[in-house]
């Protein structure tokens, strides 16, 4: 069934914003009622389908886009962030993110003005094990996507976002991204968890590049799902499938799956080094990997990086530099 614009009380109206060519279909962007004009919770991609789909959605509520008062962005990819800059040049609102993806977003401009290529990710992969027949040779197409907006506003975990005469809290939820955040409506018992908590996925988690240390996305997001657990919403409002209740049963499912998959990727180690490539292609996925283009590997090997790191962290796993290649072994 086709999901529509939906009024669920409250002061909160749900707007399904398509993602073109994408198997989620839709951004749910979800719009807060406020004495200044309406407080977006995300925008969508930036699309002339999916602008259409935001202006009538509102429209069918009486809102006018031109009268939206901020933004808040969950966090910086492009089917949350993609238009919140068209939104704000039509509307004058302000456009809202944590501190922590405000930074990315400034490092994504900065790369895709000094290496449009993204010669970088070839590099990653060639290190991590690839082939020459898997990494599509340099210069190969890739999607084009334009950097997000940068925000006006840089919020900190726990502030309040502008919202007029409504208290929505800030929860600083990393892990899908660095400054991923939910957003607690207190006076509404709802919580809008972006794509941190989702009903029936999981959202990627991923180490770029690979061999990075200071950073531990997995270990974030599992920390983040058992602090978001304890927040008091009656009903959650993620930003892709449907709402729900049971927030705390969900967040240990997903952190169930987790462990699963740490566990899998374990039972691949072995004394003898192995290349990150090669444990990512013994992973079960959805797809079976000689069926993956070189994006889809890309982002399957980022995500068991992201594992890896995690059993290095528990002293399970041991990584070693051999010629330049990334290799893990057990301990």
């Amino acid at each position: 069934m086709r999901a529509r614009p939906e009024d669920l009380g409250g002061g909160v109206w749900s707007v399904p914003v398509p993602i073109p060519g994408n198997p989620l279909a839709y951004t749910l962007v979800y719009a807060l009622e406020s004495p200044r004009g309406p407080v977006l919770v995300d925008a969508g991609w930036e699309h002339e389908d999916a602008w259409a789909a935001l202006k009538d959605g509102l429209g069918a509520f009486g809102m006018d886009i031109a009268d939206v008062h901020g933004v808040v962005v969950t966090h910086y990819h492009p089917d949350h962030a993609g238009l919140a800059g068209r939104v704000r040049e039509t509307s004058g609102a302000w456009v809202a993110m944590h501190r922590d993806d405000a930074a990315i977003v400034r490092l994504f401009r900065e790369v895709v003005e000094q290496d449009a290529d993204r010669t970088w990710e070839l590099a990653a992969m060639r290190r991590a094990g690839a082939g020459a027949d898997e990494l599509g040779g340099p210069g190969s197409p890739r999607e084009h996507i334009d950097p997000p907006a940068a925000p006006d506003r840089e919020l900190d975990d726990g502030e309040l976002v502008d919202l007029p005469g409504r208290r929505l809290r800030t929860v600083w939820t990393p892990g899908h991204s660095p400054g991923h955040i939910c957003l607690h409506l207190e006076d509404g018992d709802r919580i809008f968890t972006g794509d941190h908590v989702l009903p029936r996925i999981t959202p990627h988690i991923g180490l770029y590049p690979y061999d990075r240390t200071d950073t531990d996305p997995l270990g974030d997001y599992l920390a983040s799902l058992g602090r978001v657990a304890t927040v008091d919403a009656g009903e959650v409002l993620p930003a892709h499938q449907y709402r729900f209740a049971g927030l705390a049963g969900r967040t240990g499912e997903i952190i169930a799956h987790h462990e699963e998959r740490l566990a899998e990727l374990t039972g691949l180690l072995s004394p003898a080094p192995t290349t990150l490539w090669e444990l990512a292609a013994g992973l079960r996925w959805r797809e079976a990997w000689a069926d993956m283009g070189a994006t889809a590997k890309r982002m399957a090997t980022g995500e068991a990086a992201a594992h890896l790191l995690v059993l290095e962290k528990r002293g399970v796993a041991r990584r070693l530099d051999e010629g330049g290649t990334l290799r893990f072994a057990l301990r």
